[in-house]
């Protein structure tokens, strides 16, 4: 009896055994289609998206170096069969690409520091310290970043047409100050907190420094370290990689910026971007050149220069500029 009682449990056992493992092996090749599938689909997307943002890019640098008969052979595809470095002398001339780049990265860098300045600040008096209408003014902010700049052009244009702030210009001077045909207007929004995509940029800084532990300034405070001194030494260190975040976002927001320039007719030397809207102009003024199609090789190889300074910082900065977006909220 007990011979055919093992007996019995041995072979429903198996049996048993035997259904798990055919189980366990059709999830796991179910498991395996499903990777399979999601592996395909993902890179269909890249592959899709790569193309859409890569190919215009390609296709420009390419068209660049087309010569006059390269632009109208329907054979010739990306690759010139006569290139030529013409498109890009004329640009630079006509650009006057040494002394104006210079000039540009120059003013976009210094609003991009005052960027950082301000907008750190605020947005780490936001992320840390309580005081009235904390809630409404954070709105502000958040409407800052949501609201089309054009419904402020108007205000804009007449605040610093006739810049006189509570009639202190008109007292001092005896009449109000007109900024006009200067980047006056850019420094004194950006130092106030108001400039270009501030709103986006308190909000990264109030993200990140939201995430940070506040033992570290309990720390700070108890080792005898003053507000100021906890804030610039150790916060904004820590908080670099939210830096280099603002910091690339506002050098290229600043460096292509059109509206605020047309707006307040900043000088060409000081915007590349108001002498890349007049270089197709130029070119058929200058260089008696009508044709639309050799016209816009010529451009071509002006937004070639123009992205050069912008692709190199991004190629130094891609490693934290990747982290500080990913832990300042704005994706994820």
């Amino acid at each position: 009896m007990k011979e055919k009682f093992k007996a019995f449990w041995a072979k429903h056992t198996a049996a048993w055994q035997d259904e798990s493992t055919r189980e366990n092996e059709k999830q796991a090749l179910t498991n395996s289609f499903t990777a399979f599938l999601s592996g395909i689909f993902r890179a269909v997307i890249i592959i899709g998206i790569c193309y859409m943002i890569l190919a215009p890019v390609f296709g420009i640098v390419a068209n660049s170096f087309f010569s006059n008969k390269d632009a109208y052979n329907p054979m010739v595809y990306l690759l010139p069969q006569e290139p030529t470095l013409e498109r890009y002398e004329m640009a630079i001339d006509i650009l006057e690409y040494g002394p104006t780049m210079l000039k540009s990265m120059l003013y976009s860098l210094t609003l991009m520091l005052m960027q950082i300045f301000t907008c750190s600040m605020v947005g780490y008096g936001f992320a840390r310290f309580n005081f009235p209408f904390k809630g409404l003014l954070f709105a502000c902010v958040v409407v800052m970043i949501v609201i089309p700049t054009h419904t402020i052009m108007l205000p804009l244009y007449m605040t610093f047409r006739l810049f006189d702030p509570f009639g202190l210009c008109t007292l001092i001077f005896g009449e109000p100050l007109s900024f006009m045909g200067s980047a006056t207007p850019m420094y004194i929004m950006t130092l106030l907190g108001c400039g270009l995509r501030s709103g986006l940029y308190i909000y990264i800084f109030n993200q990140f420094f939201r995430g940070l532990p506040k033992e570290i300034e309990e720390a700070a405070l108890v080792d005898g370290a003053g507000t100021w001194y906890t804030y610039f030494n150790i916060m904004l260190r820590n908080a670099m990689p939210s830096v280099i975040t603002v910091a690339v976002f506002s050098m290229v927001w600043q460096y292509n910026d059109t509206f605020f320039a047309k707006l307040f007719l900043i000088p060409q030397d000081q915007a590349i971007g108001m002498r890349m809207a007049s270089l197709v102009t130029n070119i058929a003024n200058q260089f008696q050149v009508y044709d639309k199609t050799i016209q816009n090789l010529y451009l071509d190889a002006g937004i070639v220069l123009m992205m050069v300074p912008i692709v190199l910082i991004y190629v130094f900065l891609q490693k934290y500029f990747i982290e500080g977006v990913e832990r300042s909220g704005i994706v994820g």
